[in-house]
């Protein structure tokens, strides 16, 4: 009977060694799975981030043609002389100044 009841303890000591070992491994499967779905999700938002940095630079690109558009001598010499209603200066309205 003492040989039975050290036989059982002897299985029961390997089946709680075994489940101790197949619990790490479920748990380091477990941990390595997070991080890959974090690693591709980390990826999804660098990318999105990196297209949405692309159009907020093409949107500056057009913005800085537009400002230097409105910003044209020309332009401002046809709004003075149609909406302003202005001149150039003849020389007897200049004056200099030394």
């Amino acid at each position: 009977m003492k040989r039975k009841a050290k036989k059982n303890s002897y299985r029961f000591k390997i089946i709680a060694v075994w489940l101790s070992l197949m619990s790490i491994f479920f748990v380091e499967l477990l941990a390595y799975t997070w991080c890959r779905v974090q690693c591709v999700k980390i990826g999804y938002e660098m990318t999105k981030e990196a297209d949405r940095y692309q159009s907020i630079i093409t949107w500056q690109n057009k913005l800085k043609i537009e400002l230097a558009h409105l910003k044209s001598p020309e332009r401002l010499a046809g709004i003075a002389k149609h909406q302003l209603h202005l001149a150039t200066p003849t020389p007897e309205q200049m004056i200099i100044i030394p």
